[in-house]
């Protein structure tokens, strides 16, 4: 699992050309027709409005929903996400845009605190053919504009964009969201997975960003309890213990068959001062990070 998508990354991703937006952040919108049938699961750093016309599962950390009739999923920065389509027949469309695109004359305030957005908020809405009518025309119109030459056409697209929202803030959101039969199961593999996916650290300059319980179950959007709970349950071991084996594994790597100083190595693994790395390592180990180097032969 990725650590967070960038916009960047979405376009190297799908192959897709980007298109620049003038001035302060980011604003694209596409068809469906040749969407990737699995996205992976993870955080992206921007938001997403998609009008699914397939069949397929949306999967969170703790639950899921079987999409079965065309239906418009919101998703944010925060909350962690997959699709697995059922089949390749998949239509529709879907925008990505920043918060700095909506930001000019955004009434919502804080987009993760907007109904639509927001944390702990139902992000699908299952429509009906009026409401799709509706919704199409407003994505067929933004595809309109974004190939205009017309030289307020962003504007444009910011307005077709709060319509969408509006729109949709009148629709009763999904409910018939499953939890998993093994929750436990798939948050421990979930964490796990995330842990796994921050190593090896191959620059100083790339440091550890998720160091505590809570930093990974912010990043997966669970309440730390339940982190520690389900960890502990599968693996025997508390969330703290399997982060903190992983760390010191990554740090006799750094040692043995690195060239970085112990300064550079105790920034990479996220240290503040190379002090509290060596009082750190020598309490897991019995020894200090200098001993551990010179014993290499």
């Amino acid at each position: 699992m990725e650590l967070k998508e960038t916009v960047k990354g979405f376009y190297e991703r799908t192959a897709i050309q980007c298109i620049k937006t003038p001035g302060v952040g980011h604003f694209n919108v596409f068809t469906r027709d040749n969407c990737s049938l699995i996205t992976p699961y993870s955080r992206r750093d921007y938001y997403k409005i998609s009008l699914i016309i397939g069949k397929g599962k949306l999967h969170y950390a703790d639950k899921w929903i079987y999409v079965d009739k065309p239906a418009l999923l919101f998703s944010n920065p925060v909350i962690p996400y997959s699709w697995e389509a059922e089949n390749e027949d998949q239509k529709g469309f879907f925008c990505l845009f920043t918060e700095q695109f909506l930001h000019d004359g955004n009434r919502f305030g804080n987009l993760q605190d907007s109904p639509l957005f927001k944390i702990g908020g139902t992000p699908v809405f299952f429509i009906d053919e009026v409401q799709q009518r509706v919704v199409s025309d407003i994505f067929i119109k933004m595809m309109t504009e974004i190939q205009s030459d017309y030289l307020h056409k962003y504007d444009m697209l910011r307005a077709y964009l709060h319509l969408l929202i509006h729109e949709t803030i009148k629709m009763h959101p999904a409910e018939n969201f499953e939890p998993y039969q093994n929750a436990s199961q798939r948050v421990a593999s979930l964490f796990m997975e995330l842990l796994e996916r921050q190593f090896p650290i191959d620059s100083p300059e790339r440091y550890l960003r998720l160091k505590t319980p809570t930093d990974y179950a912010e990043s997966l959007s669970i309440h730390v309890n339940s982190l520690n709970r389900s960890v502990k349950e599968i693996t025997g071991k508390t969330t703290t213990q399997q982060i903190t084996s992983r760390i010191i594994q990554e740090a006799n790597a750094l040692l043995k068959h690195t060239d970085w100083n112990v300064s550079e190595i105790a920034y990479g693994l996220g240290f503040d001062e190379p002090a509290y790395f060596t009082n750190y390592f020598k309490k897991q180990t019995g020894l200090t990070p200098n001993a551990v180097r010179t014993s290499v032969v």
